[in-house]
């Protein structure tokens, strides 16, 4: 287990040189540059902020600086938001974010396994067909969809829910269901196919010959290898949903991490893009790990290599 998570950080590592380099080299190569946009300040001003922010010297001794600096943890000062560094703007965000995507990941495990086992059971039957319209459904539809019919529906024309903010309980409701009504469809279909492969194996039919009651043998025994390709799936599913939807925090103006980096790409904040992307890509990776190390305590069977 230890030579693995050696193998992995290291792989982790080179992973994120990678999506750094690639992302700092391609952000450049758009033309114009984080103070064109600025109409109000003079071409001498904005070579004086280039100068500040290092901007003027050449692209590779740039992205020598940006690498010597981010290995000391310090991305650098925001060039629009003046006086804020990246990293305090990253975790001032992250927490909305978190708060968002981890009840909306909860809402999609809790509702999605249980859909998903029940309509295995119920094969062929109505609700398994009900079960499936829903879920196809909810893989087709997009999330701005769901957002804009919910914020109509709920928002304005009935009033009973709020359509911006998360300053209360109910404020979490629109962009939840937005949020999490992809995910809850799509791991419905996955358990499913999971759920249907194995309760169709040897060992569950020996099971329910002794005796064993239908109920226990399914989530006692066909759950735990049927759950695999769920958390599978549950890794970057976190990662995702933990920094919120982009789509989803800008509708409803949620405070978040992902309505921050769209407003720091449309406003060319080179610090805040490139730490953006660090911080998600490094979760991504982290969260991947540790689904593949649960892997392991759900299956002993399964070998890491």
């Amino acid at each position: 287990m230890g030579k693995y998570i050696l193998k992995r950080v290291s792989a982790a590592i080179v992973t994120i040189f990678i999506v750094t380099t690639i992302t700092f080299f391609l952000m450049n190569l758009v033309p114009g540059g984080p103070f064109v946009a600025e109409k109000s300040i003079s071409v001498q001003a904005q070579k004086a902020l280039a100068e500040k922010f290092g901007l003027d010297k050449p692209l590779i001794v740039q992205y020598k600086n940006y690498l010597v600096n981010a290995l000391k943890g310090d991305f650098g000062l925001s060039l629009k938001q003046r006086g804020r560094d990246v990293t305090g703007i990253i975790f001032s965000k992250f927490p909305v974010s978190a708060r968002l995507g981890g009840i909306s990941v909860l809402v999609a495990l809790i509702i999605g396994i249980p859909l998903g086992s029940i309509a295995a059971i119920n094969r062929g039957k109505w609700l398994d067909n009900f079960i499936i319209v829903i879920a196809t459904g909810g893989i087709a539809v997009p999330s701005f969809v769901l957002c804009t019919v919910g914020m109509y529906v709920f928002g304005v024309h009935l009033g009973l829910l709020p359509t911006f903010g998360l300053t209360s309980p109910l404020h979490y409701v629109l962009p939840v269901f937005a949020l999490s009504f992809y995910p809850t469809a799509y791991i419905t279909r996955l358990m499913r196919s999971s759920m249907l492969d194995v309760i169709g194996q040897d060992y569950i039919r020996t099971a329910r010959a002794k005796g064993v009651s239908q109920f226990l043998s399914l989530f006692k025994h066909a759950l735990r290898n049927a759950i695999l390709p769920v958390v599978t799936y549950v890794g970057p599913l976190l990662a995702y949903t933990l920094t919120g939807s982009f789509i989803v925090e800008k509708i409803f103006v949620i405070p978040g991490l992902g309505g921050q980096f769209v407003s720091s790409i449309m406003n060319r904040d080179y610090t805040v893009i490139m730490g953006t992307t660090i911080f998600l890509a490094t979760l991504v990776i982290v969260m991947n790990t540790i689904v593949d190390i649960v892997y392991k305590l759900i299956d002993p069977r399964i070998q890491l290599n």
